[in-house]
């Protein structure tokens, strides 16, 4: 607790001499944007995306700072505005894998699967090694009942990391719609074992797969 104490009054003082910075320097992009991730690690989302806001007005070529706002649109339930400023980020620097990512899964969230699944592509094709890009197109793949490539897409996300939660239990859905029991209880298994979270009463139909 000590610790906790110590860190929010670091990150208190570091506010206040961003903003003193400000006063004489308010045309500063960097001190908007620096006092905007301040603001987001004190969980004061109105606050941080006014400055991400002020600190796109000073530099509308700062694309960090659209990935950033477009997070917190997320997190407030704004999926269009967080299409928007991670649209505007990857127009700015086409590969910028995070952006990709995060577009793939705001459309996911859309029901969107075709522009899901062109986004989440993208990212893999920018950063191969993309676990939530990789389990983005699981999903969308399932989704649109292309059971295969979603099979595919989860075990190539295995491959990367077989404690990946996720993706066991996107391919014990995958396999129980494809028919497969056995894989399917084999997968669902391991991820609850990983601590992936599970419905009460879920695990006996699971039983009953296939």
């Amino acid at each position: 607790m000590a610790h906790d104490n110590r860190e929010s009054g670091q990150l208190n003082l570091y506010i206040k001499f961003l903003k003193e910075r400000l006063y004489f320097e308010p045309l500063s992009a960097t001190l908007h944007y620096n006092l905007g991730l301040a603001y987001s690690s004190k969980r004061m989302t109105e606050e941080a995306i006014s400055e991400f806001k002020q600190a796109i007005e000073c530099d509308p070529t700062l694309s960090q700072a659209y990935i950033n706002l477009g997070g917190l649109c997320f997190q407030k339930g704004d999926l269009d505005g967080c299409i928007e400023a991670n649209q505007k980020a990857l127009s700015l620097d086409p590969k910028l894998a995070i952006a990709c990512t995060n577009l793939g899964f705001a459309h996911l969230q859309r029901g969107e699967c075709e522009k899901a699944i062109l986004y989440s592509r993208q990212a893999i094709e920018l950063d191969p090694d993309n676990l939530q890009a990789h389990n983005n197109l699981a999903v969308a793949h399932l989704q649109a009942d292309d059971i295969q490539a979603s099979i595919d897409a989860s075990l190539r996300l295995i491959a990367l990391n077989d404690r990946f939660a996720p993706a066991h239990y996107n391919l014990a859905v995958a396999y129980r719609m494809a028919g497969n029991a056995e894989k399917a209880g084999e997968h669902y298994q391991k991820a609850k074992t990983l601590g992936y979270p599970v419905e009460e009463g879920f695990e006996a139909d699971w039983n009953d797969a296939g």
